[in-house]
């Protein structure tokens, strides 16, 4: 029985030590996390002006890309918006 409690003792004691080095590592990583954005914050980036207006998809695109989707979707999608992907 002494062996038992001797192994429960142990295994108590090292899940409490794992634990407590579990948060150690949190805590320093989210000062680390702090530190880095306060001293060295992201850059903004400047936002593109909206001149840049790109060409309008031509008819018979927008009636194919129209109908692949309602054939795909056996007529229950709906198209809502097309853009070209950078």
């Amino acid at each position: 029985m002494e062996n038992l409690n001797t192994a429960l003792l142990l295994m108590v004691v090292g899940m409490a030590t794992v634990f407590a080095i579990l948060l150690i590592v949190i805590n320093l990583g989210k000062g680390l996390i702090a530190l880095v954005n306060k001293y060295a914050p992201e850059e903004a980036v400047p936002s593109k002006v909206a001149a840049n207006v790109p060409a309008p998809i031509p008819g018979n695109i927008m009636a194919a890309i129209n109908a692949a989707v309602t054939v795909v979707t056996q007529g229950k999608g709906k198209v809502a918006k097309i853009e070209k992907i950078k």
